[in-house]
């Protein structure tokens, strides 16, 4: 035992514990094997700290008897012990599921004839429809498993250092290591017969012994181990000791003249008389750890719904917003005081209760016409607690000082990280702030309302809540402190009935009393009575805590409670006490004692809350960036935390040996991409979006097409190792008619080489002919389809196969060898501009490695994403219809997409026999021959070209919506059905276009393509080559001015686009299978082509400029800027004799009439990617004149004024002005606008615009909520309520967070960090930023040349400092000379601007450089 408490980490004070001296998450992914190539250094004031990594998984082994006395001396993941004394019957399960004890190796004989379940998770809008892959059952023989040794137990690796920018750099010459000597850094490598010396061992006998005896004197003397006064809080102590005093103690609030707290996190005082927000915990457990959802808002006690994978399965129901902000005080988290001091007048009081909130307008005077004007509130202004709110970037807490009871009360919230089951954690520490007289308190703590589990509950519980009641149940784990909440079976009216065998559970104990688990009052009568609202705790009026207690409870038919229960303790003057309560989700009623035993070890809670900081860190600390403005600083790294939760965070499995550690995706096949944390933005005030975080390991969830790839834009630029992945996954969803799927699931691995399944499983499982049943498991999961490193990990579990290496190993030998897949699923519709973000992957991409531009597009071969549904042609979807009034038709485009029963057809002809579910190769396009079909990267860019050239408007200005959605602003839904087009997706058009041309001169090579394409483009050659020859380009000819447009379509512009409509139509029609021919363009036709294109998209462009705006702002009408959005009314049509679902009649168009709307800012946005700086400056100056303006806020709004517009056009004008998408300040589309102007070089509009409508620069009080986090929109000055403008909603995981990161990137990095010399051919490096002189911090102390300092993170890892000696702007100048220092401690010198080539590839490699300085 001596020796297993000498092994544990050190976990540092939490003061020390800072991002700049925390491993990036997606840095440090290497296995548990030394790296001997590669050079470490010793962490910054972080000695022993245990960090994240695929190597840091759950324990396997320990003594069931060792406790663990601080939290510095707590390793990470120890397993549930077991207890063999235990008579309880559980035996078979002391260890906790995943994290099996050699003490207790299962019995193979228990477990024949188990079936296992291969679930790869398929999310449809309810939120996670499973496509479930069923193994057939096979037996384990019944053999014992053995045990493990010490030799095979996971530890993790020695960690190269990252020194902290604040730091001068230091020579790289240490390796850490631990207190006993060791560098491995495990957590739980712990030697199981250490030898200890038999005379040592008595010794430490002896002294427990005597502790025994003392405690016991102790007891007698002094009273009730309760009523110790555990700590010392002193009421002076502002920052107090980290667990003790510092987040439970006695804070003074934020730091002066600083929104932040001494921890850092954002304070908000008297929050809960504010206005009302909402945010959530991130749901980040670590790589091995299981998520729990949680959100809360700035009422009550905080947390106003928690649960697992989704809000169908709640632990506490999931609420709107609106209803959250009124029922959170009251069916959330309630604490109870009953109690007296020294024999003094009774109470019973709620910390936190609504009713002493500390409005301001309790201390407004009433004015009387000369009279007093005194408040009449202010006693109960005075009386009323003061309140505040502390933000962590993974916790949140909440503190109550009651002057009148002189009691203190901080409850502090977390998510349990890397464990093997998930938990909310809720840490409640009550001060006694006299500074004379004891406390003596009962006290209950916990959840009002408590859900059990029982399916998909969400909806019941809002539909038939009460009748759903009778199948509640509260069921004993042991006694009184362990109650399990399910269903007693779930409830369908099916035949086949499902009982129910999970449950949530509730544990909780007082701190330093760990061993002794706390009642839990289930019962919601017993604390409340007859008040069915729950206002009060009527059931303490008449009887005591203790009386609780002793009485009898019933859960049966009801919606239950979870209190923890003190009857009786004493808090000393100026002492705490603290209570731990743990939420969450068992598989089973017995694994909740197992859960019981691994919390209860001392310091275990303080240990997690250190670890949930530092996970957070460790992802955020890769942007660290050191300005004049702490503000700004942390924002930068809470836009990033954001970004990662919408786009995922990219990790490298597979890194076997040193070379793959050091390679980049690109250049080793066995290095796979991976990314974690992901999850589409539903909150409680996203309301509409059904959010999923998998309880797994490796956790991850879908995304929708656009938040995705939106929010990778910039991972390698952030991460270079991970390539070209991005870009590649995203064109193999390119599908063969130009669209793409709605929802992108993470990559499946699949192995198809038996051979390799039964190495790997002999790897880890052993040779021994005990483990060939477990072997042959292991092996038939590996090669039976696909599965992802979570699902992987949750079936060994699920099998009870005992690896004989790290989960980490295990993974990594697995991604090395298996192949990955892209996973994807397509819904209803397809979104018009999705497409739009390839090339800002491609442009990312090129940025870092500008020399495998001909390589990634040329020499690559991509599959086609095949989608069951597809676009209707014209004739089966223009549909006459009766118009609003009643009187008259309009012909309306109605359901465009559909699911085709061809397609699904095809599909099931690649259904697994064994399974009965689709194979991977079911989502891709075949040929005839039935071979999936492959073009490269450049063919598929020249594909989408195409099509989307080919769905122009009647007048040819911009995209049709044609596939049943809108284009970014979904809010214009109506705009489908109004038959109208997007000019924004035809500036992308050009953009690509542009591309195209430009490598194709560049390379000079051939584009192969489909045969179907090549008579597609044939069809539209033709179709030119008429309009050319017509009457209406004649007349634009001889034109000697701009030419006259009226809204109807010119007949030759009409019978064009019906043409190449038609042969589009065609196109669709022969694609559902490839023929498999292929023809071959030569680049000199691939530059007629575009060129002739991109001269016709110029030409709709010109007429779009001419047809312009229409609104209510009539200065808007002749403003010059570009309008954004068309309507197309078809005023001639022709009956085709076929009739819809609905009975109305489908039409075909004979003569279309072109409608304009207002100013939106989109079109803005996209245009300015088209045209120079001086264009961009002219644009710049019309928009800041323009009704886009919000002058009284000094930002930009999403439109201009709607009033008068046709409720038709979309949802957007149900709104009232200045809310949601009706002429708000949509954060995400301000922002496009910001990251254009500063691309273009418009450096001082930039940074003058960033400092009135941008975070963090804003007003805080305005905009109501953390200025760190970026809203989805704020009420406009349009708004009717002046209250609301200004605020923000919708906080957090919005496109708002990529376009900032591109910002930084420029600001910090410039444009092309990396770009090819012309005479040398070679790739060489420069740092270009973009940095206005008030973000330089001053030095006074630094020579001459390096007064001025800005710091930051390039590439996760490697410290960058810009000099400067005077306080100027900084603006694209490339600095005079830079120092760059190597992790062996050496220091190389450049002279220039430039970094030649070797050291450039080496930066861009990262694990060899430690930092680099630039003087300019």
């Amino acid at each position: 035992n001596t020796e297993i408490m000498n092994a544990g980490p050190e976990v540092p004070d939490e003061e020390n514990v800072r991002a700049s001296e925390v491993t990036p998450l997606h840095v440090n992914t290497s296995s548990s094997r030394k790296q001997d190539n590669l050079p470490t250094q010793k962490l910054n004031n972080l000695p022993n700290t245990v960090l994240i990594s695929k190597s840091q998984s759950p324990s396997s082994t320990i003594d069931s008897n060792v406790s663990y006395g601080s939290a510095t001396d707590f390793p990470s993941n120890l397993p549930a012990s077991a207890d063999a004394s235990s008579s309880s019957g559980y035996n078979d399960i002391m260890e906790s599921p995943g994290n099996r004890s050699s003490a207790t190796t299962p019995n193979m004989s228990n477990l024949s004839s188990i079936v296992y379940n291969r679930k790869i998770d398929i999310h449809n809008e309810e939120g996670e429809e499973k496509l479930q892959r069923r193994i057939p059952k096979h037996r384990l023989s019944n053999n014992n498993g053995g045990s493990r040794s010490e030799s095979n137990m996971h530890t993790l690796p020695s960690i190269p250092d990252i020194p902290s920018p604040i730091s001068p750099p230091r020579p790289l010459d240490e390796t850490p290591s631990l207190p006993n000597g060791r560098n491995d850094r495990s957590p739980r490598s712990f030697p199981r017969n250490s030898g200890v010396k038999t005379s040592f061992t008595i010794c430490v006998l002896v002294f427990g012994l005597i502790l025994c005896i003392c405690t016991l004197l102790q007891y007698f003397i002094l009273g009730s181990p309760a009523s110790l006064p555990f700590g010392k809080n002193d009421n002076s102590n502002a920052g107090g000791d980290e667990f003790s005093g510092g987040i439970n103690g006695h804070f003074s609030g934020r730091n002066p003249g600083s929104l932040f707290d001494e921890l850092g996190r954002y304070v908000i005082d008297n929050y809960d008389a504010v206005p009302t927000f909402s945010d959530f915990l991130p749901g980040v457990a670590g790589i091995y750890g299981k998520p729990i959802w949680s959100f809360y808002v700035n009422r009550g006690q905080g947390i106003a719904s928690f649960g697992v994978k989704s809000k169908d399965y709640p632990i506490m129901e999931f609420q709107s917003a609106n209803n959250a902000y009124q029922s959170t005080a009251l069916l959330g988290f309630r604490t109870f005081y009953k109690g007296h001091r020294g024999g003094g007048t009774p109470f019973l009081i709620e910390p936190f209760d609504p009713s002493r909130t500390k409005y301001e307008q309790l201390n407004a005077p009433l004015q009387k016409d000369g009279g007093d004007d005194t408040p009449p509130h202010s006693a109960e202004w005075e009386s009323a607690p003061t309140r505040t709110m502390y933000i962590g970037s993974n916790e949140m807490q909440i503190r109550e000082v009651d002057h009148v009871h002189r009691i203190e009360t901080n409850v502090t919230y977390f998510t349990l990280s890397e464990e093997d089951f998930g938990a909310l954690v809720r840490k409640t520490t009550i001060t006694n702030t006299d500074k004379e007289k004891a406390l003596h308190l009962s006290i209950l703590d916990g959840l009002a309302r408590m859900q059990p589990v029982g399916g998909k509950l969400n909806g019941l519980l809002k539909s038939i809540g009460r009748t759903l009641e009778g199948w509640m149940g509260v069921y004993a784990a042991d006694g009184k402190t362990m109650p399990f909440y399910r269903l007693s079976t779930e409830p369908a009216d099916t035949a086949a009935v499902v009982i129910e065998e999970a449950g949530h559970y509730c544990l909780s104990f007082m701190e330093h009393q760990e061993n002794e688990l706390l009642p839990i009052i289930y019962d919601t009568t017993k604390v409340f009575g007859g008040d069915t609202m729950l206002l009060r705790p009527m059931g303490l009026y008449g009887k005591s805590v203790k009386d609780i207690i002793d009485g009898p409870q019933y859960g049966s038919s009801k919606t239950s409670s979870a209190f923890a229960a003190v009857d009786d303790v004493t808090i000393y003057p100026g002492q705490s006490i603290t209570l731990l309560s743990f939420y969450g989700r068992a598989d089973r009623i017995t694994d909740v004692p197992v859960f019981s035993r691994r919390i209860n070890q001392l310091g275990f809670p303080q240990y997690k809350l250190a670890r949930a900081r530092e996970l957070v860190a460790q992802i955020t600390s890769g942007v660290e960036t050191v300005t004049s403005n702490e503000l700004f600083d942390k924002h930068v790294q809470q836009m990033y935390l954001d970004n990662s939760l919408r786009g995922g965070i990219p990790v490298l499995l597979g890194e076997i040996d040193d070379r793959s550690r050091s390679e980049s995706a690109d250049d080793d096949d066995r290095i796979k991409v991976y990314h974690l944390f992901s999850r589409v933005h539903g909150d409680l005030e996203r309301d509409y979006n059904n959010f999923v975080l998998e309880p797994t390991y490796f956790s991850q969830g879908p995304g929708n097409f656009r938040d995705v790839a939106q929010n990778r834009r910039n991972d390698v630029v952030i991460n270079p190792r991970i390539g070209s992945f991005n870009v590649k996954l995203f064109l193999s969803f390119l599908q063969a008619d130009g669209y793409n799927p709605l929802s992108v699931e993470a990559v499946v691995f699949t192995i198809e080489d038996k051979a390799q399944c039964e190495r790997i499983s002999t790897t880890v499982v052993g040779h021994a002919d005990g483990h060939r049943a477990q072997r042959e498991a292991l092996a038939l999961i590996l090669c039976d389809g696909p599965f992802r490193p979570g699902q992987l990990m949750s079936m060994i579990e699920e099998q009870n196969i005992i690896l004989l290496t790290s989960p980490s190993e295990l993974i990594d030998d697995v991604a090395a060898t298996a192949e990955i897949s892209p996973m994807a699923v397509t819904k209803d519709g397809f979104w018009a501009d999705h497409w739009t973000y390839y090339i800002d992957l491609v442009n990312s991409f090129l940025q870092i490695y500008p020399e495998k531009e001909e390589s990634l597009l040329y020499d690559q071969m991509l599959p086609y994403f095949f989608s069951p549904r597809i676009v209707r042609p014209r004739a089966e979807k223009y549909v006459l219809s009766t118009s609003f009034d009643g009187f008259g038709h309009h012909v309306r485009q109605l359901d465009p997409s559909y699911e085709s029963p061809s397609r699904v057809k095809k599909m099931k002809q690649f259904i697994n026999n064994s399974s009965g579910w689709f194979e991977i190769k079911a989502n891709y396009q075949h040929d005839v021959a039935g071979n999936v079909f492959k073009s490269t990267p450049i063919a598929k860019l020249f594909l989408l070209a195409t099509l989307k050239f080919s769905t122009r408007d009647p007048y040819g200005m911009g995209i049709e919506y044609e596939g049943g959605k809108p284009g970014w602003n979904d809010a214009m839904n109506g705009l489908v059905g109004m038959v109208g087009s997007g000019l924004p997706e035809t500036y992308e058009l050009k953009v690509l276009l542009n591309y195209i041309q430009k490598v194709n001169d560049k390379y000079q090579r051939p584009v192969t393509v489909p045969k179907e394409l090549a008579s597609l483009i044939g069809n539209i050659s033709d179709a030119l080559d008429l309009l050319e020859m017509s009457d209406y380009a004649k007349s634009l000819k001889n034109a000697t001015n701009t030419p006259t447009l009226t809204s109807t379509v010119p007949s030759d512009l009409f019978q064009y686009w019906d043409s190449v409509a038609t042969a589009r139509e065609y196109y669709r029609e022969v694609t559902n299978v490839f023929s498999g021919k292929t023809h071959e363009f030569s680049s000199t036709s691939v530059a007629k082509i575009i060129e002739r294109w991109i001269e016709q998209v110029n030409m709709g462009i010109e007429r779009a400029m001419i047809l312009g705006n229409h609104g209510y702002n009539k200065a808007d009408m002749k403003s010059g800027i570009t309008p954004t959005y068309f309507s197309f009314n078809i005023t001639k049509w022709e009956l085709t004799g076929k009739k819809n679902p609905d009975g109305h009649p489908f039409v075909r168009a004979k003569k279309i009439a072109v409608g304009e709307f207002p100013l939106f800012l989109e079109g803005v946005v996209r245009m300015m990617k088209t045209i120079d700086k001086d264009e961009v400056q002219s644009v710049y100056e019309k928009v800041k004149a323009s009704g886009l303006r919000d002058k009284g806020l000094g930002m930009y709004t999403l439109s201009s004024s709607l009033v008068g517009q046709s409720y038709d056009m979309g949802r957007m004008m149900a709104f009232s002005p200045g809310w949601l998408e009706n002429q708000s300040v949509w954060m995400h589309m301000s922002y496009k606008y910001y990251l254009e102007l500063i691309r273009k070089g418009l450096y001082t509009e930039f940074f003058d615009e960033m400092k009135s409508g941008m975070l963090p620069f804003i007003n805080d009080e305005t905009y109501g909520r953390s200025l760190l986090e970026c809203s989805s929109f704020i009420a406009s000055s349009a708004f009717v309520d002046p209250s609301m403008r200004g605020k923000g909603f919708l906080a957090r995981l919005s496109g708002s967070t990529a376009e900032f990161l591109s910002m930084w990137v420029l600001m910090m990095i410039g444009p092309n960090p990396f770009f090819m010399n012309n005479e040398t051919g070679l790739v060489e490096m420069q740092l270009v930023p973009a940095l206005p002189s008030w973000l330089f911090r001053e030095d006074p102390s630094a020579g001459r040349n390096e007064k001025f300092v800005v710091q930051y993170k390039l590439f996760t890892s490697i410290n960058v400092v810009y000099y400067i000696s005077e306080s100027r702007d900084l603006f694209g100048v490339r600095p005079m000379r830079y120092e760059i220092g190597l992790r062996d401690g050496s220091r190389i010198k450049v002279d220039g601007p430039t970094i030649p080539s070797d050291l450039a590839t080496n930066i861009r490699r990262v694990v060899f450089i430690d930092f680099i300085h630039a003087w300019y």
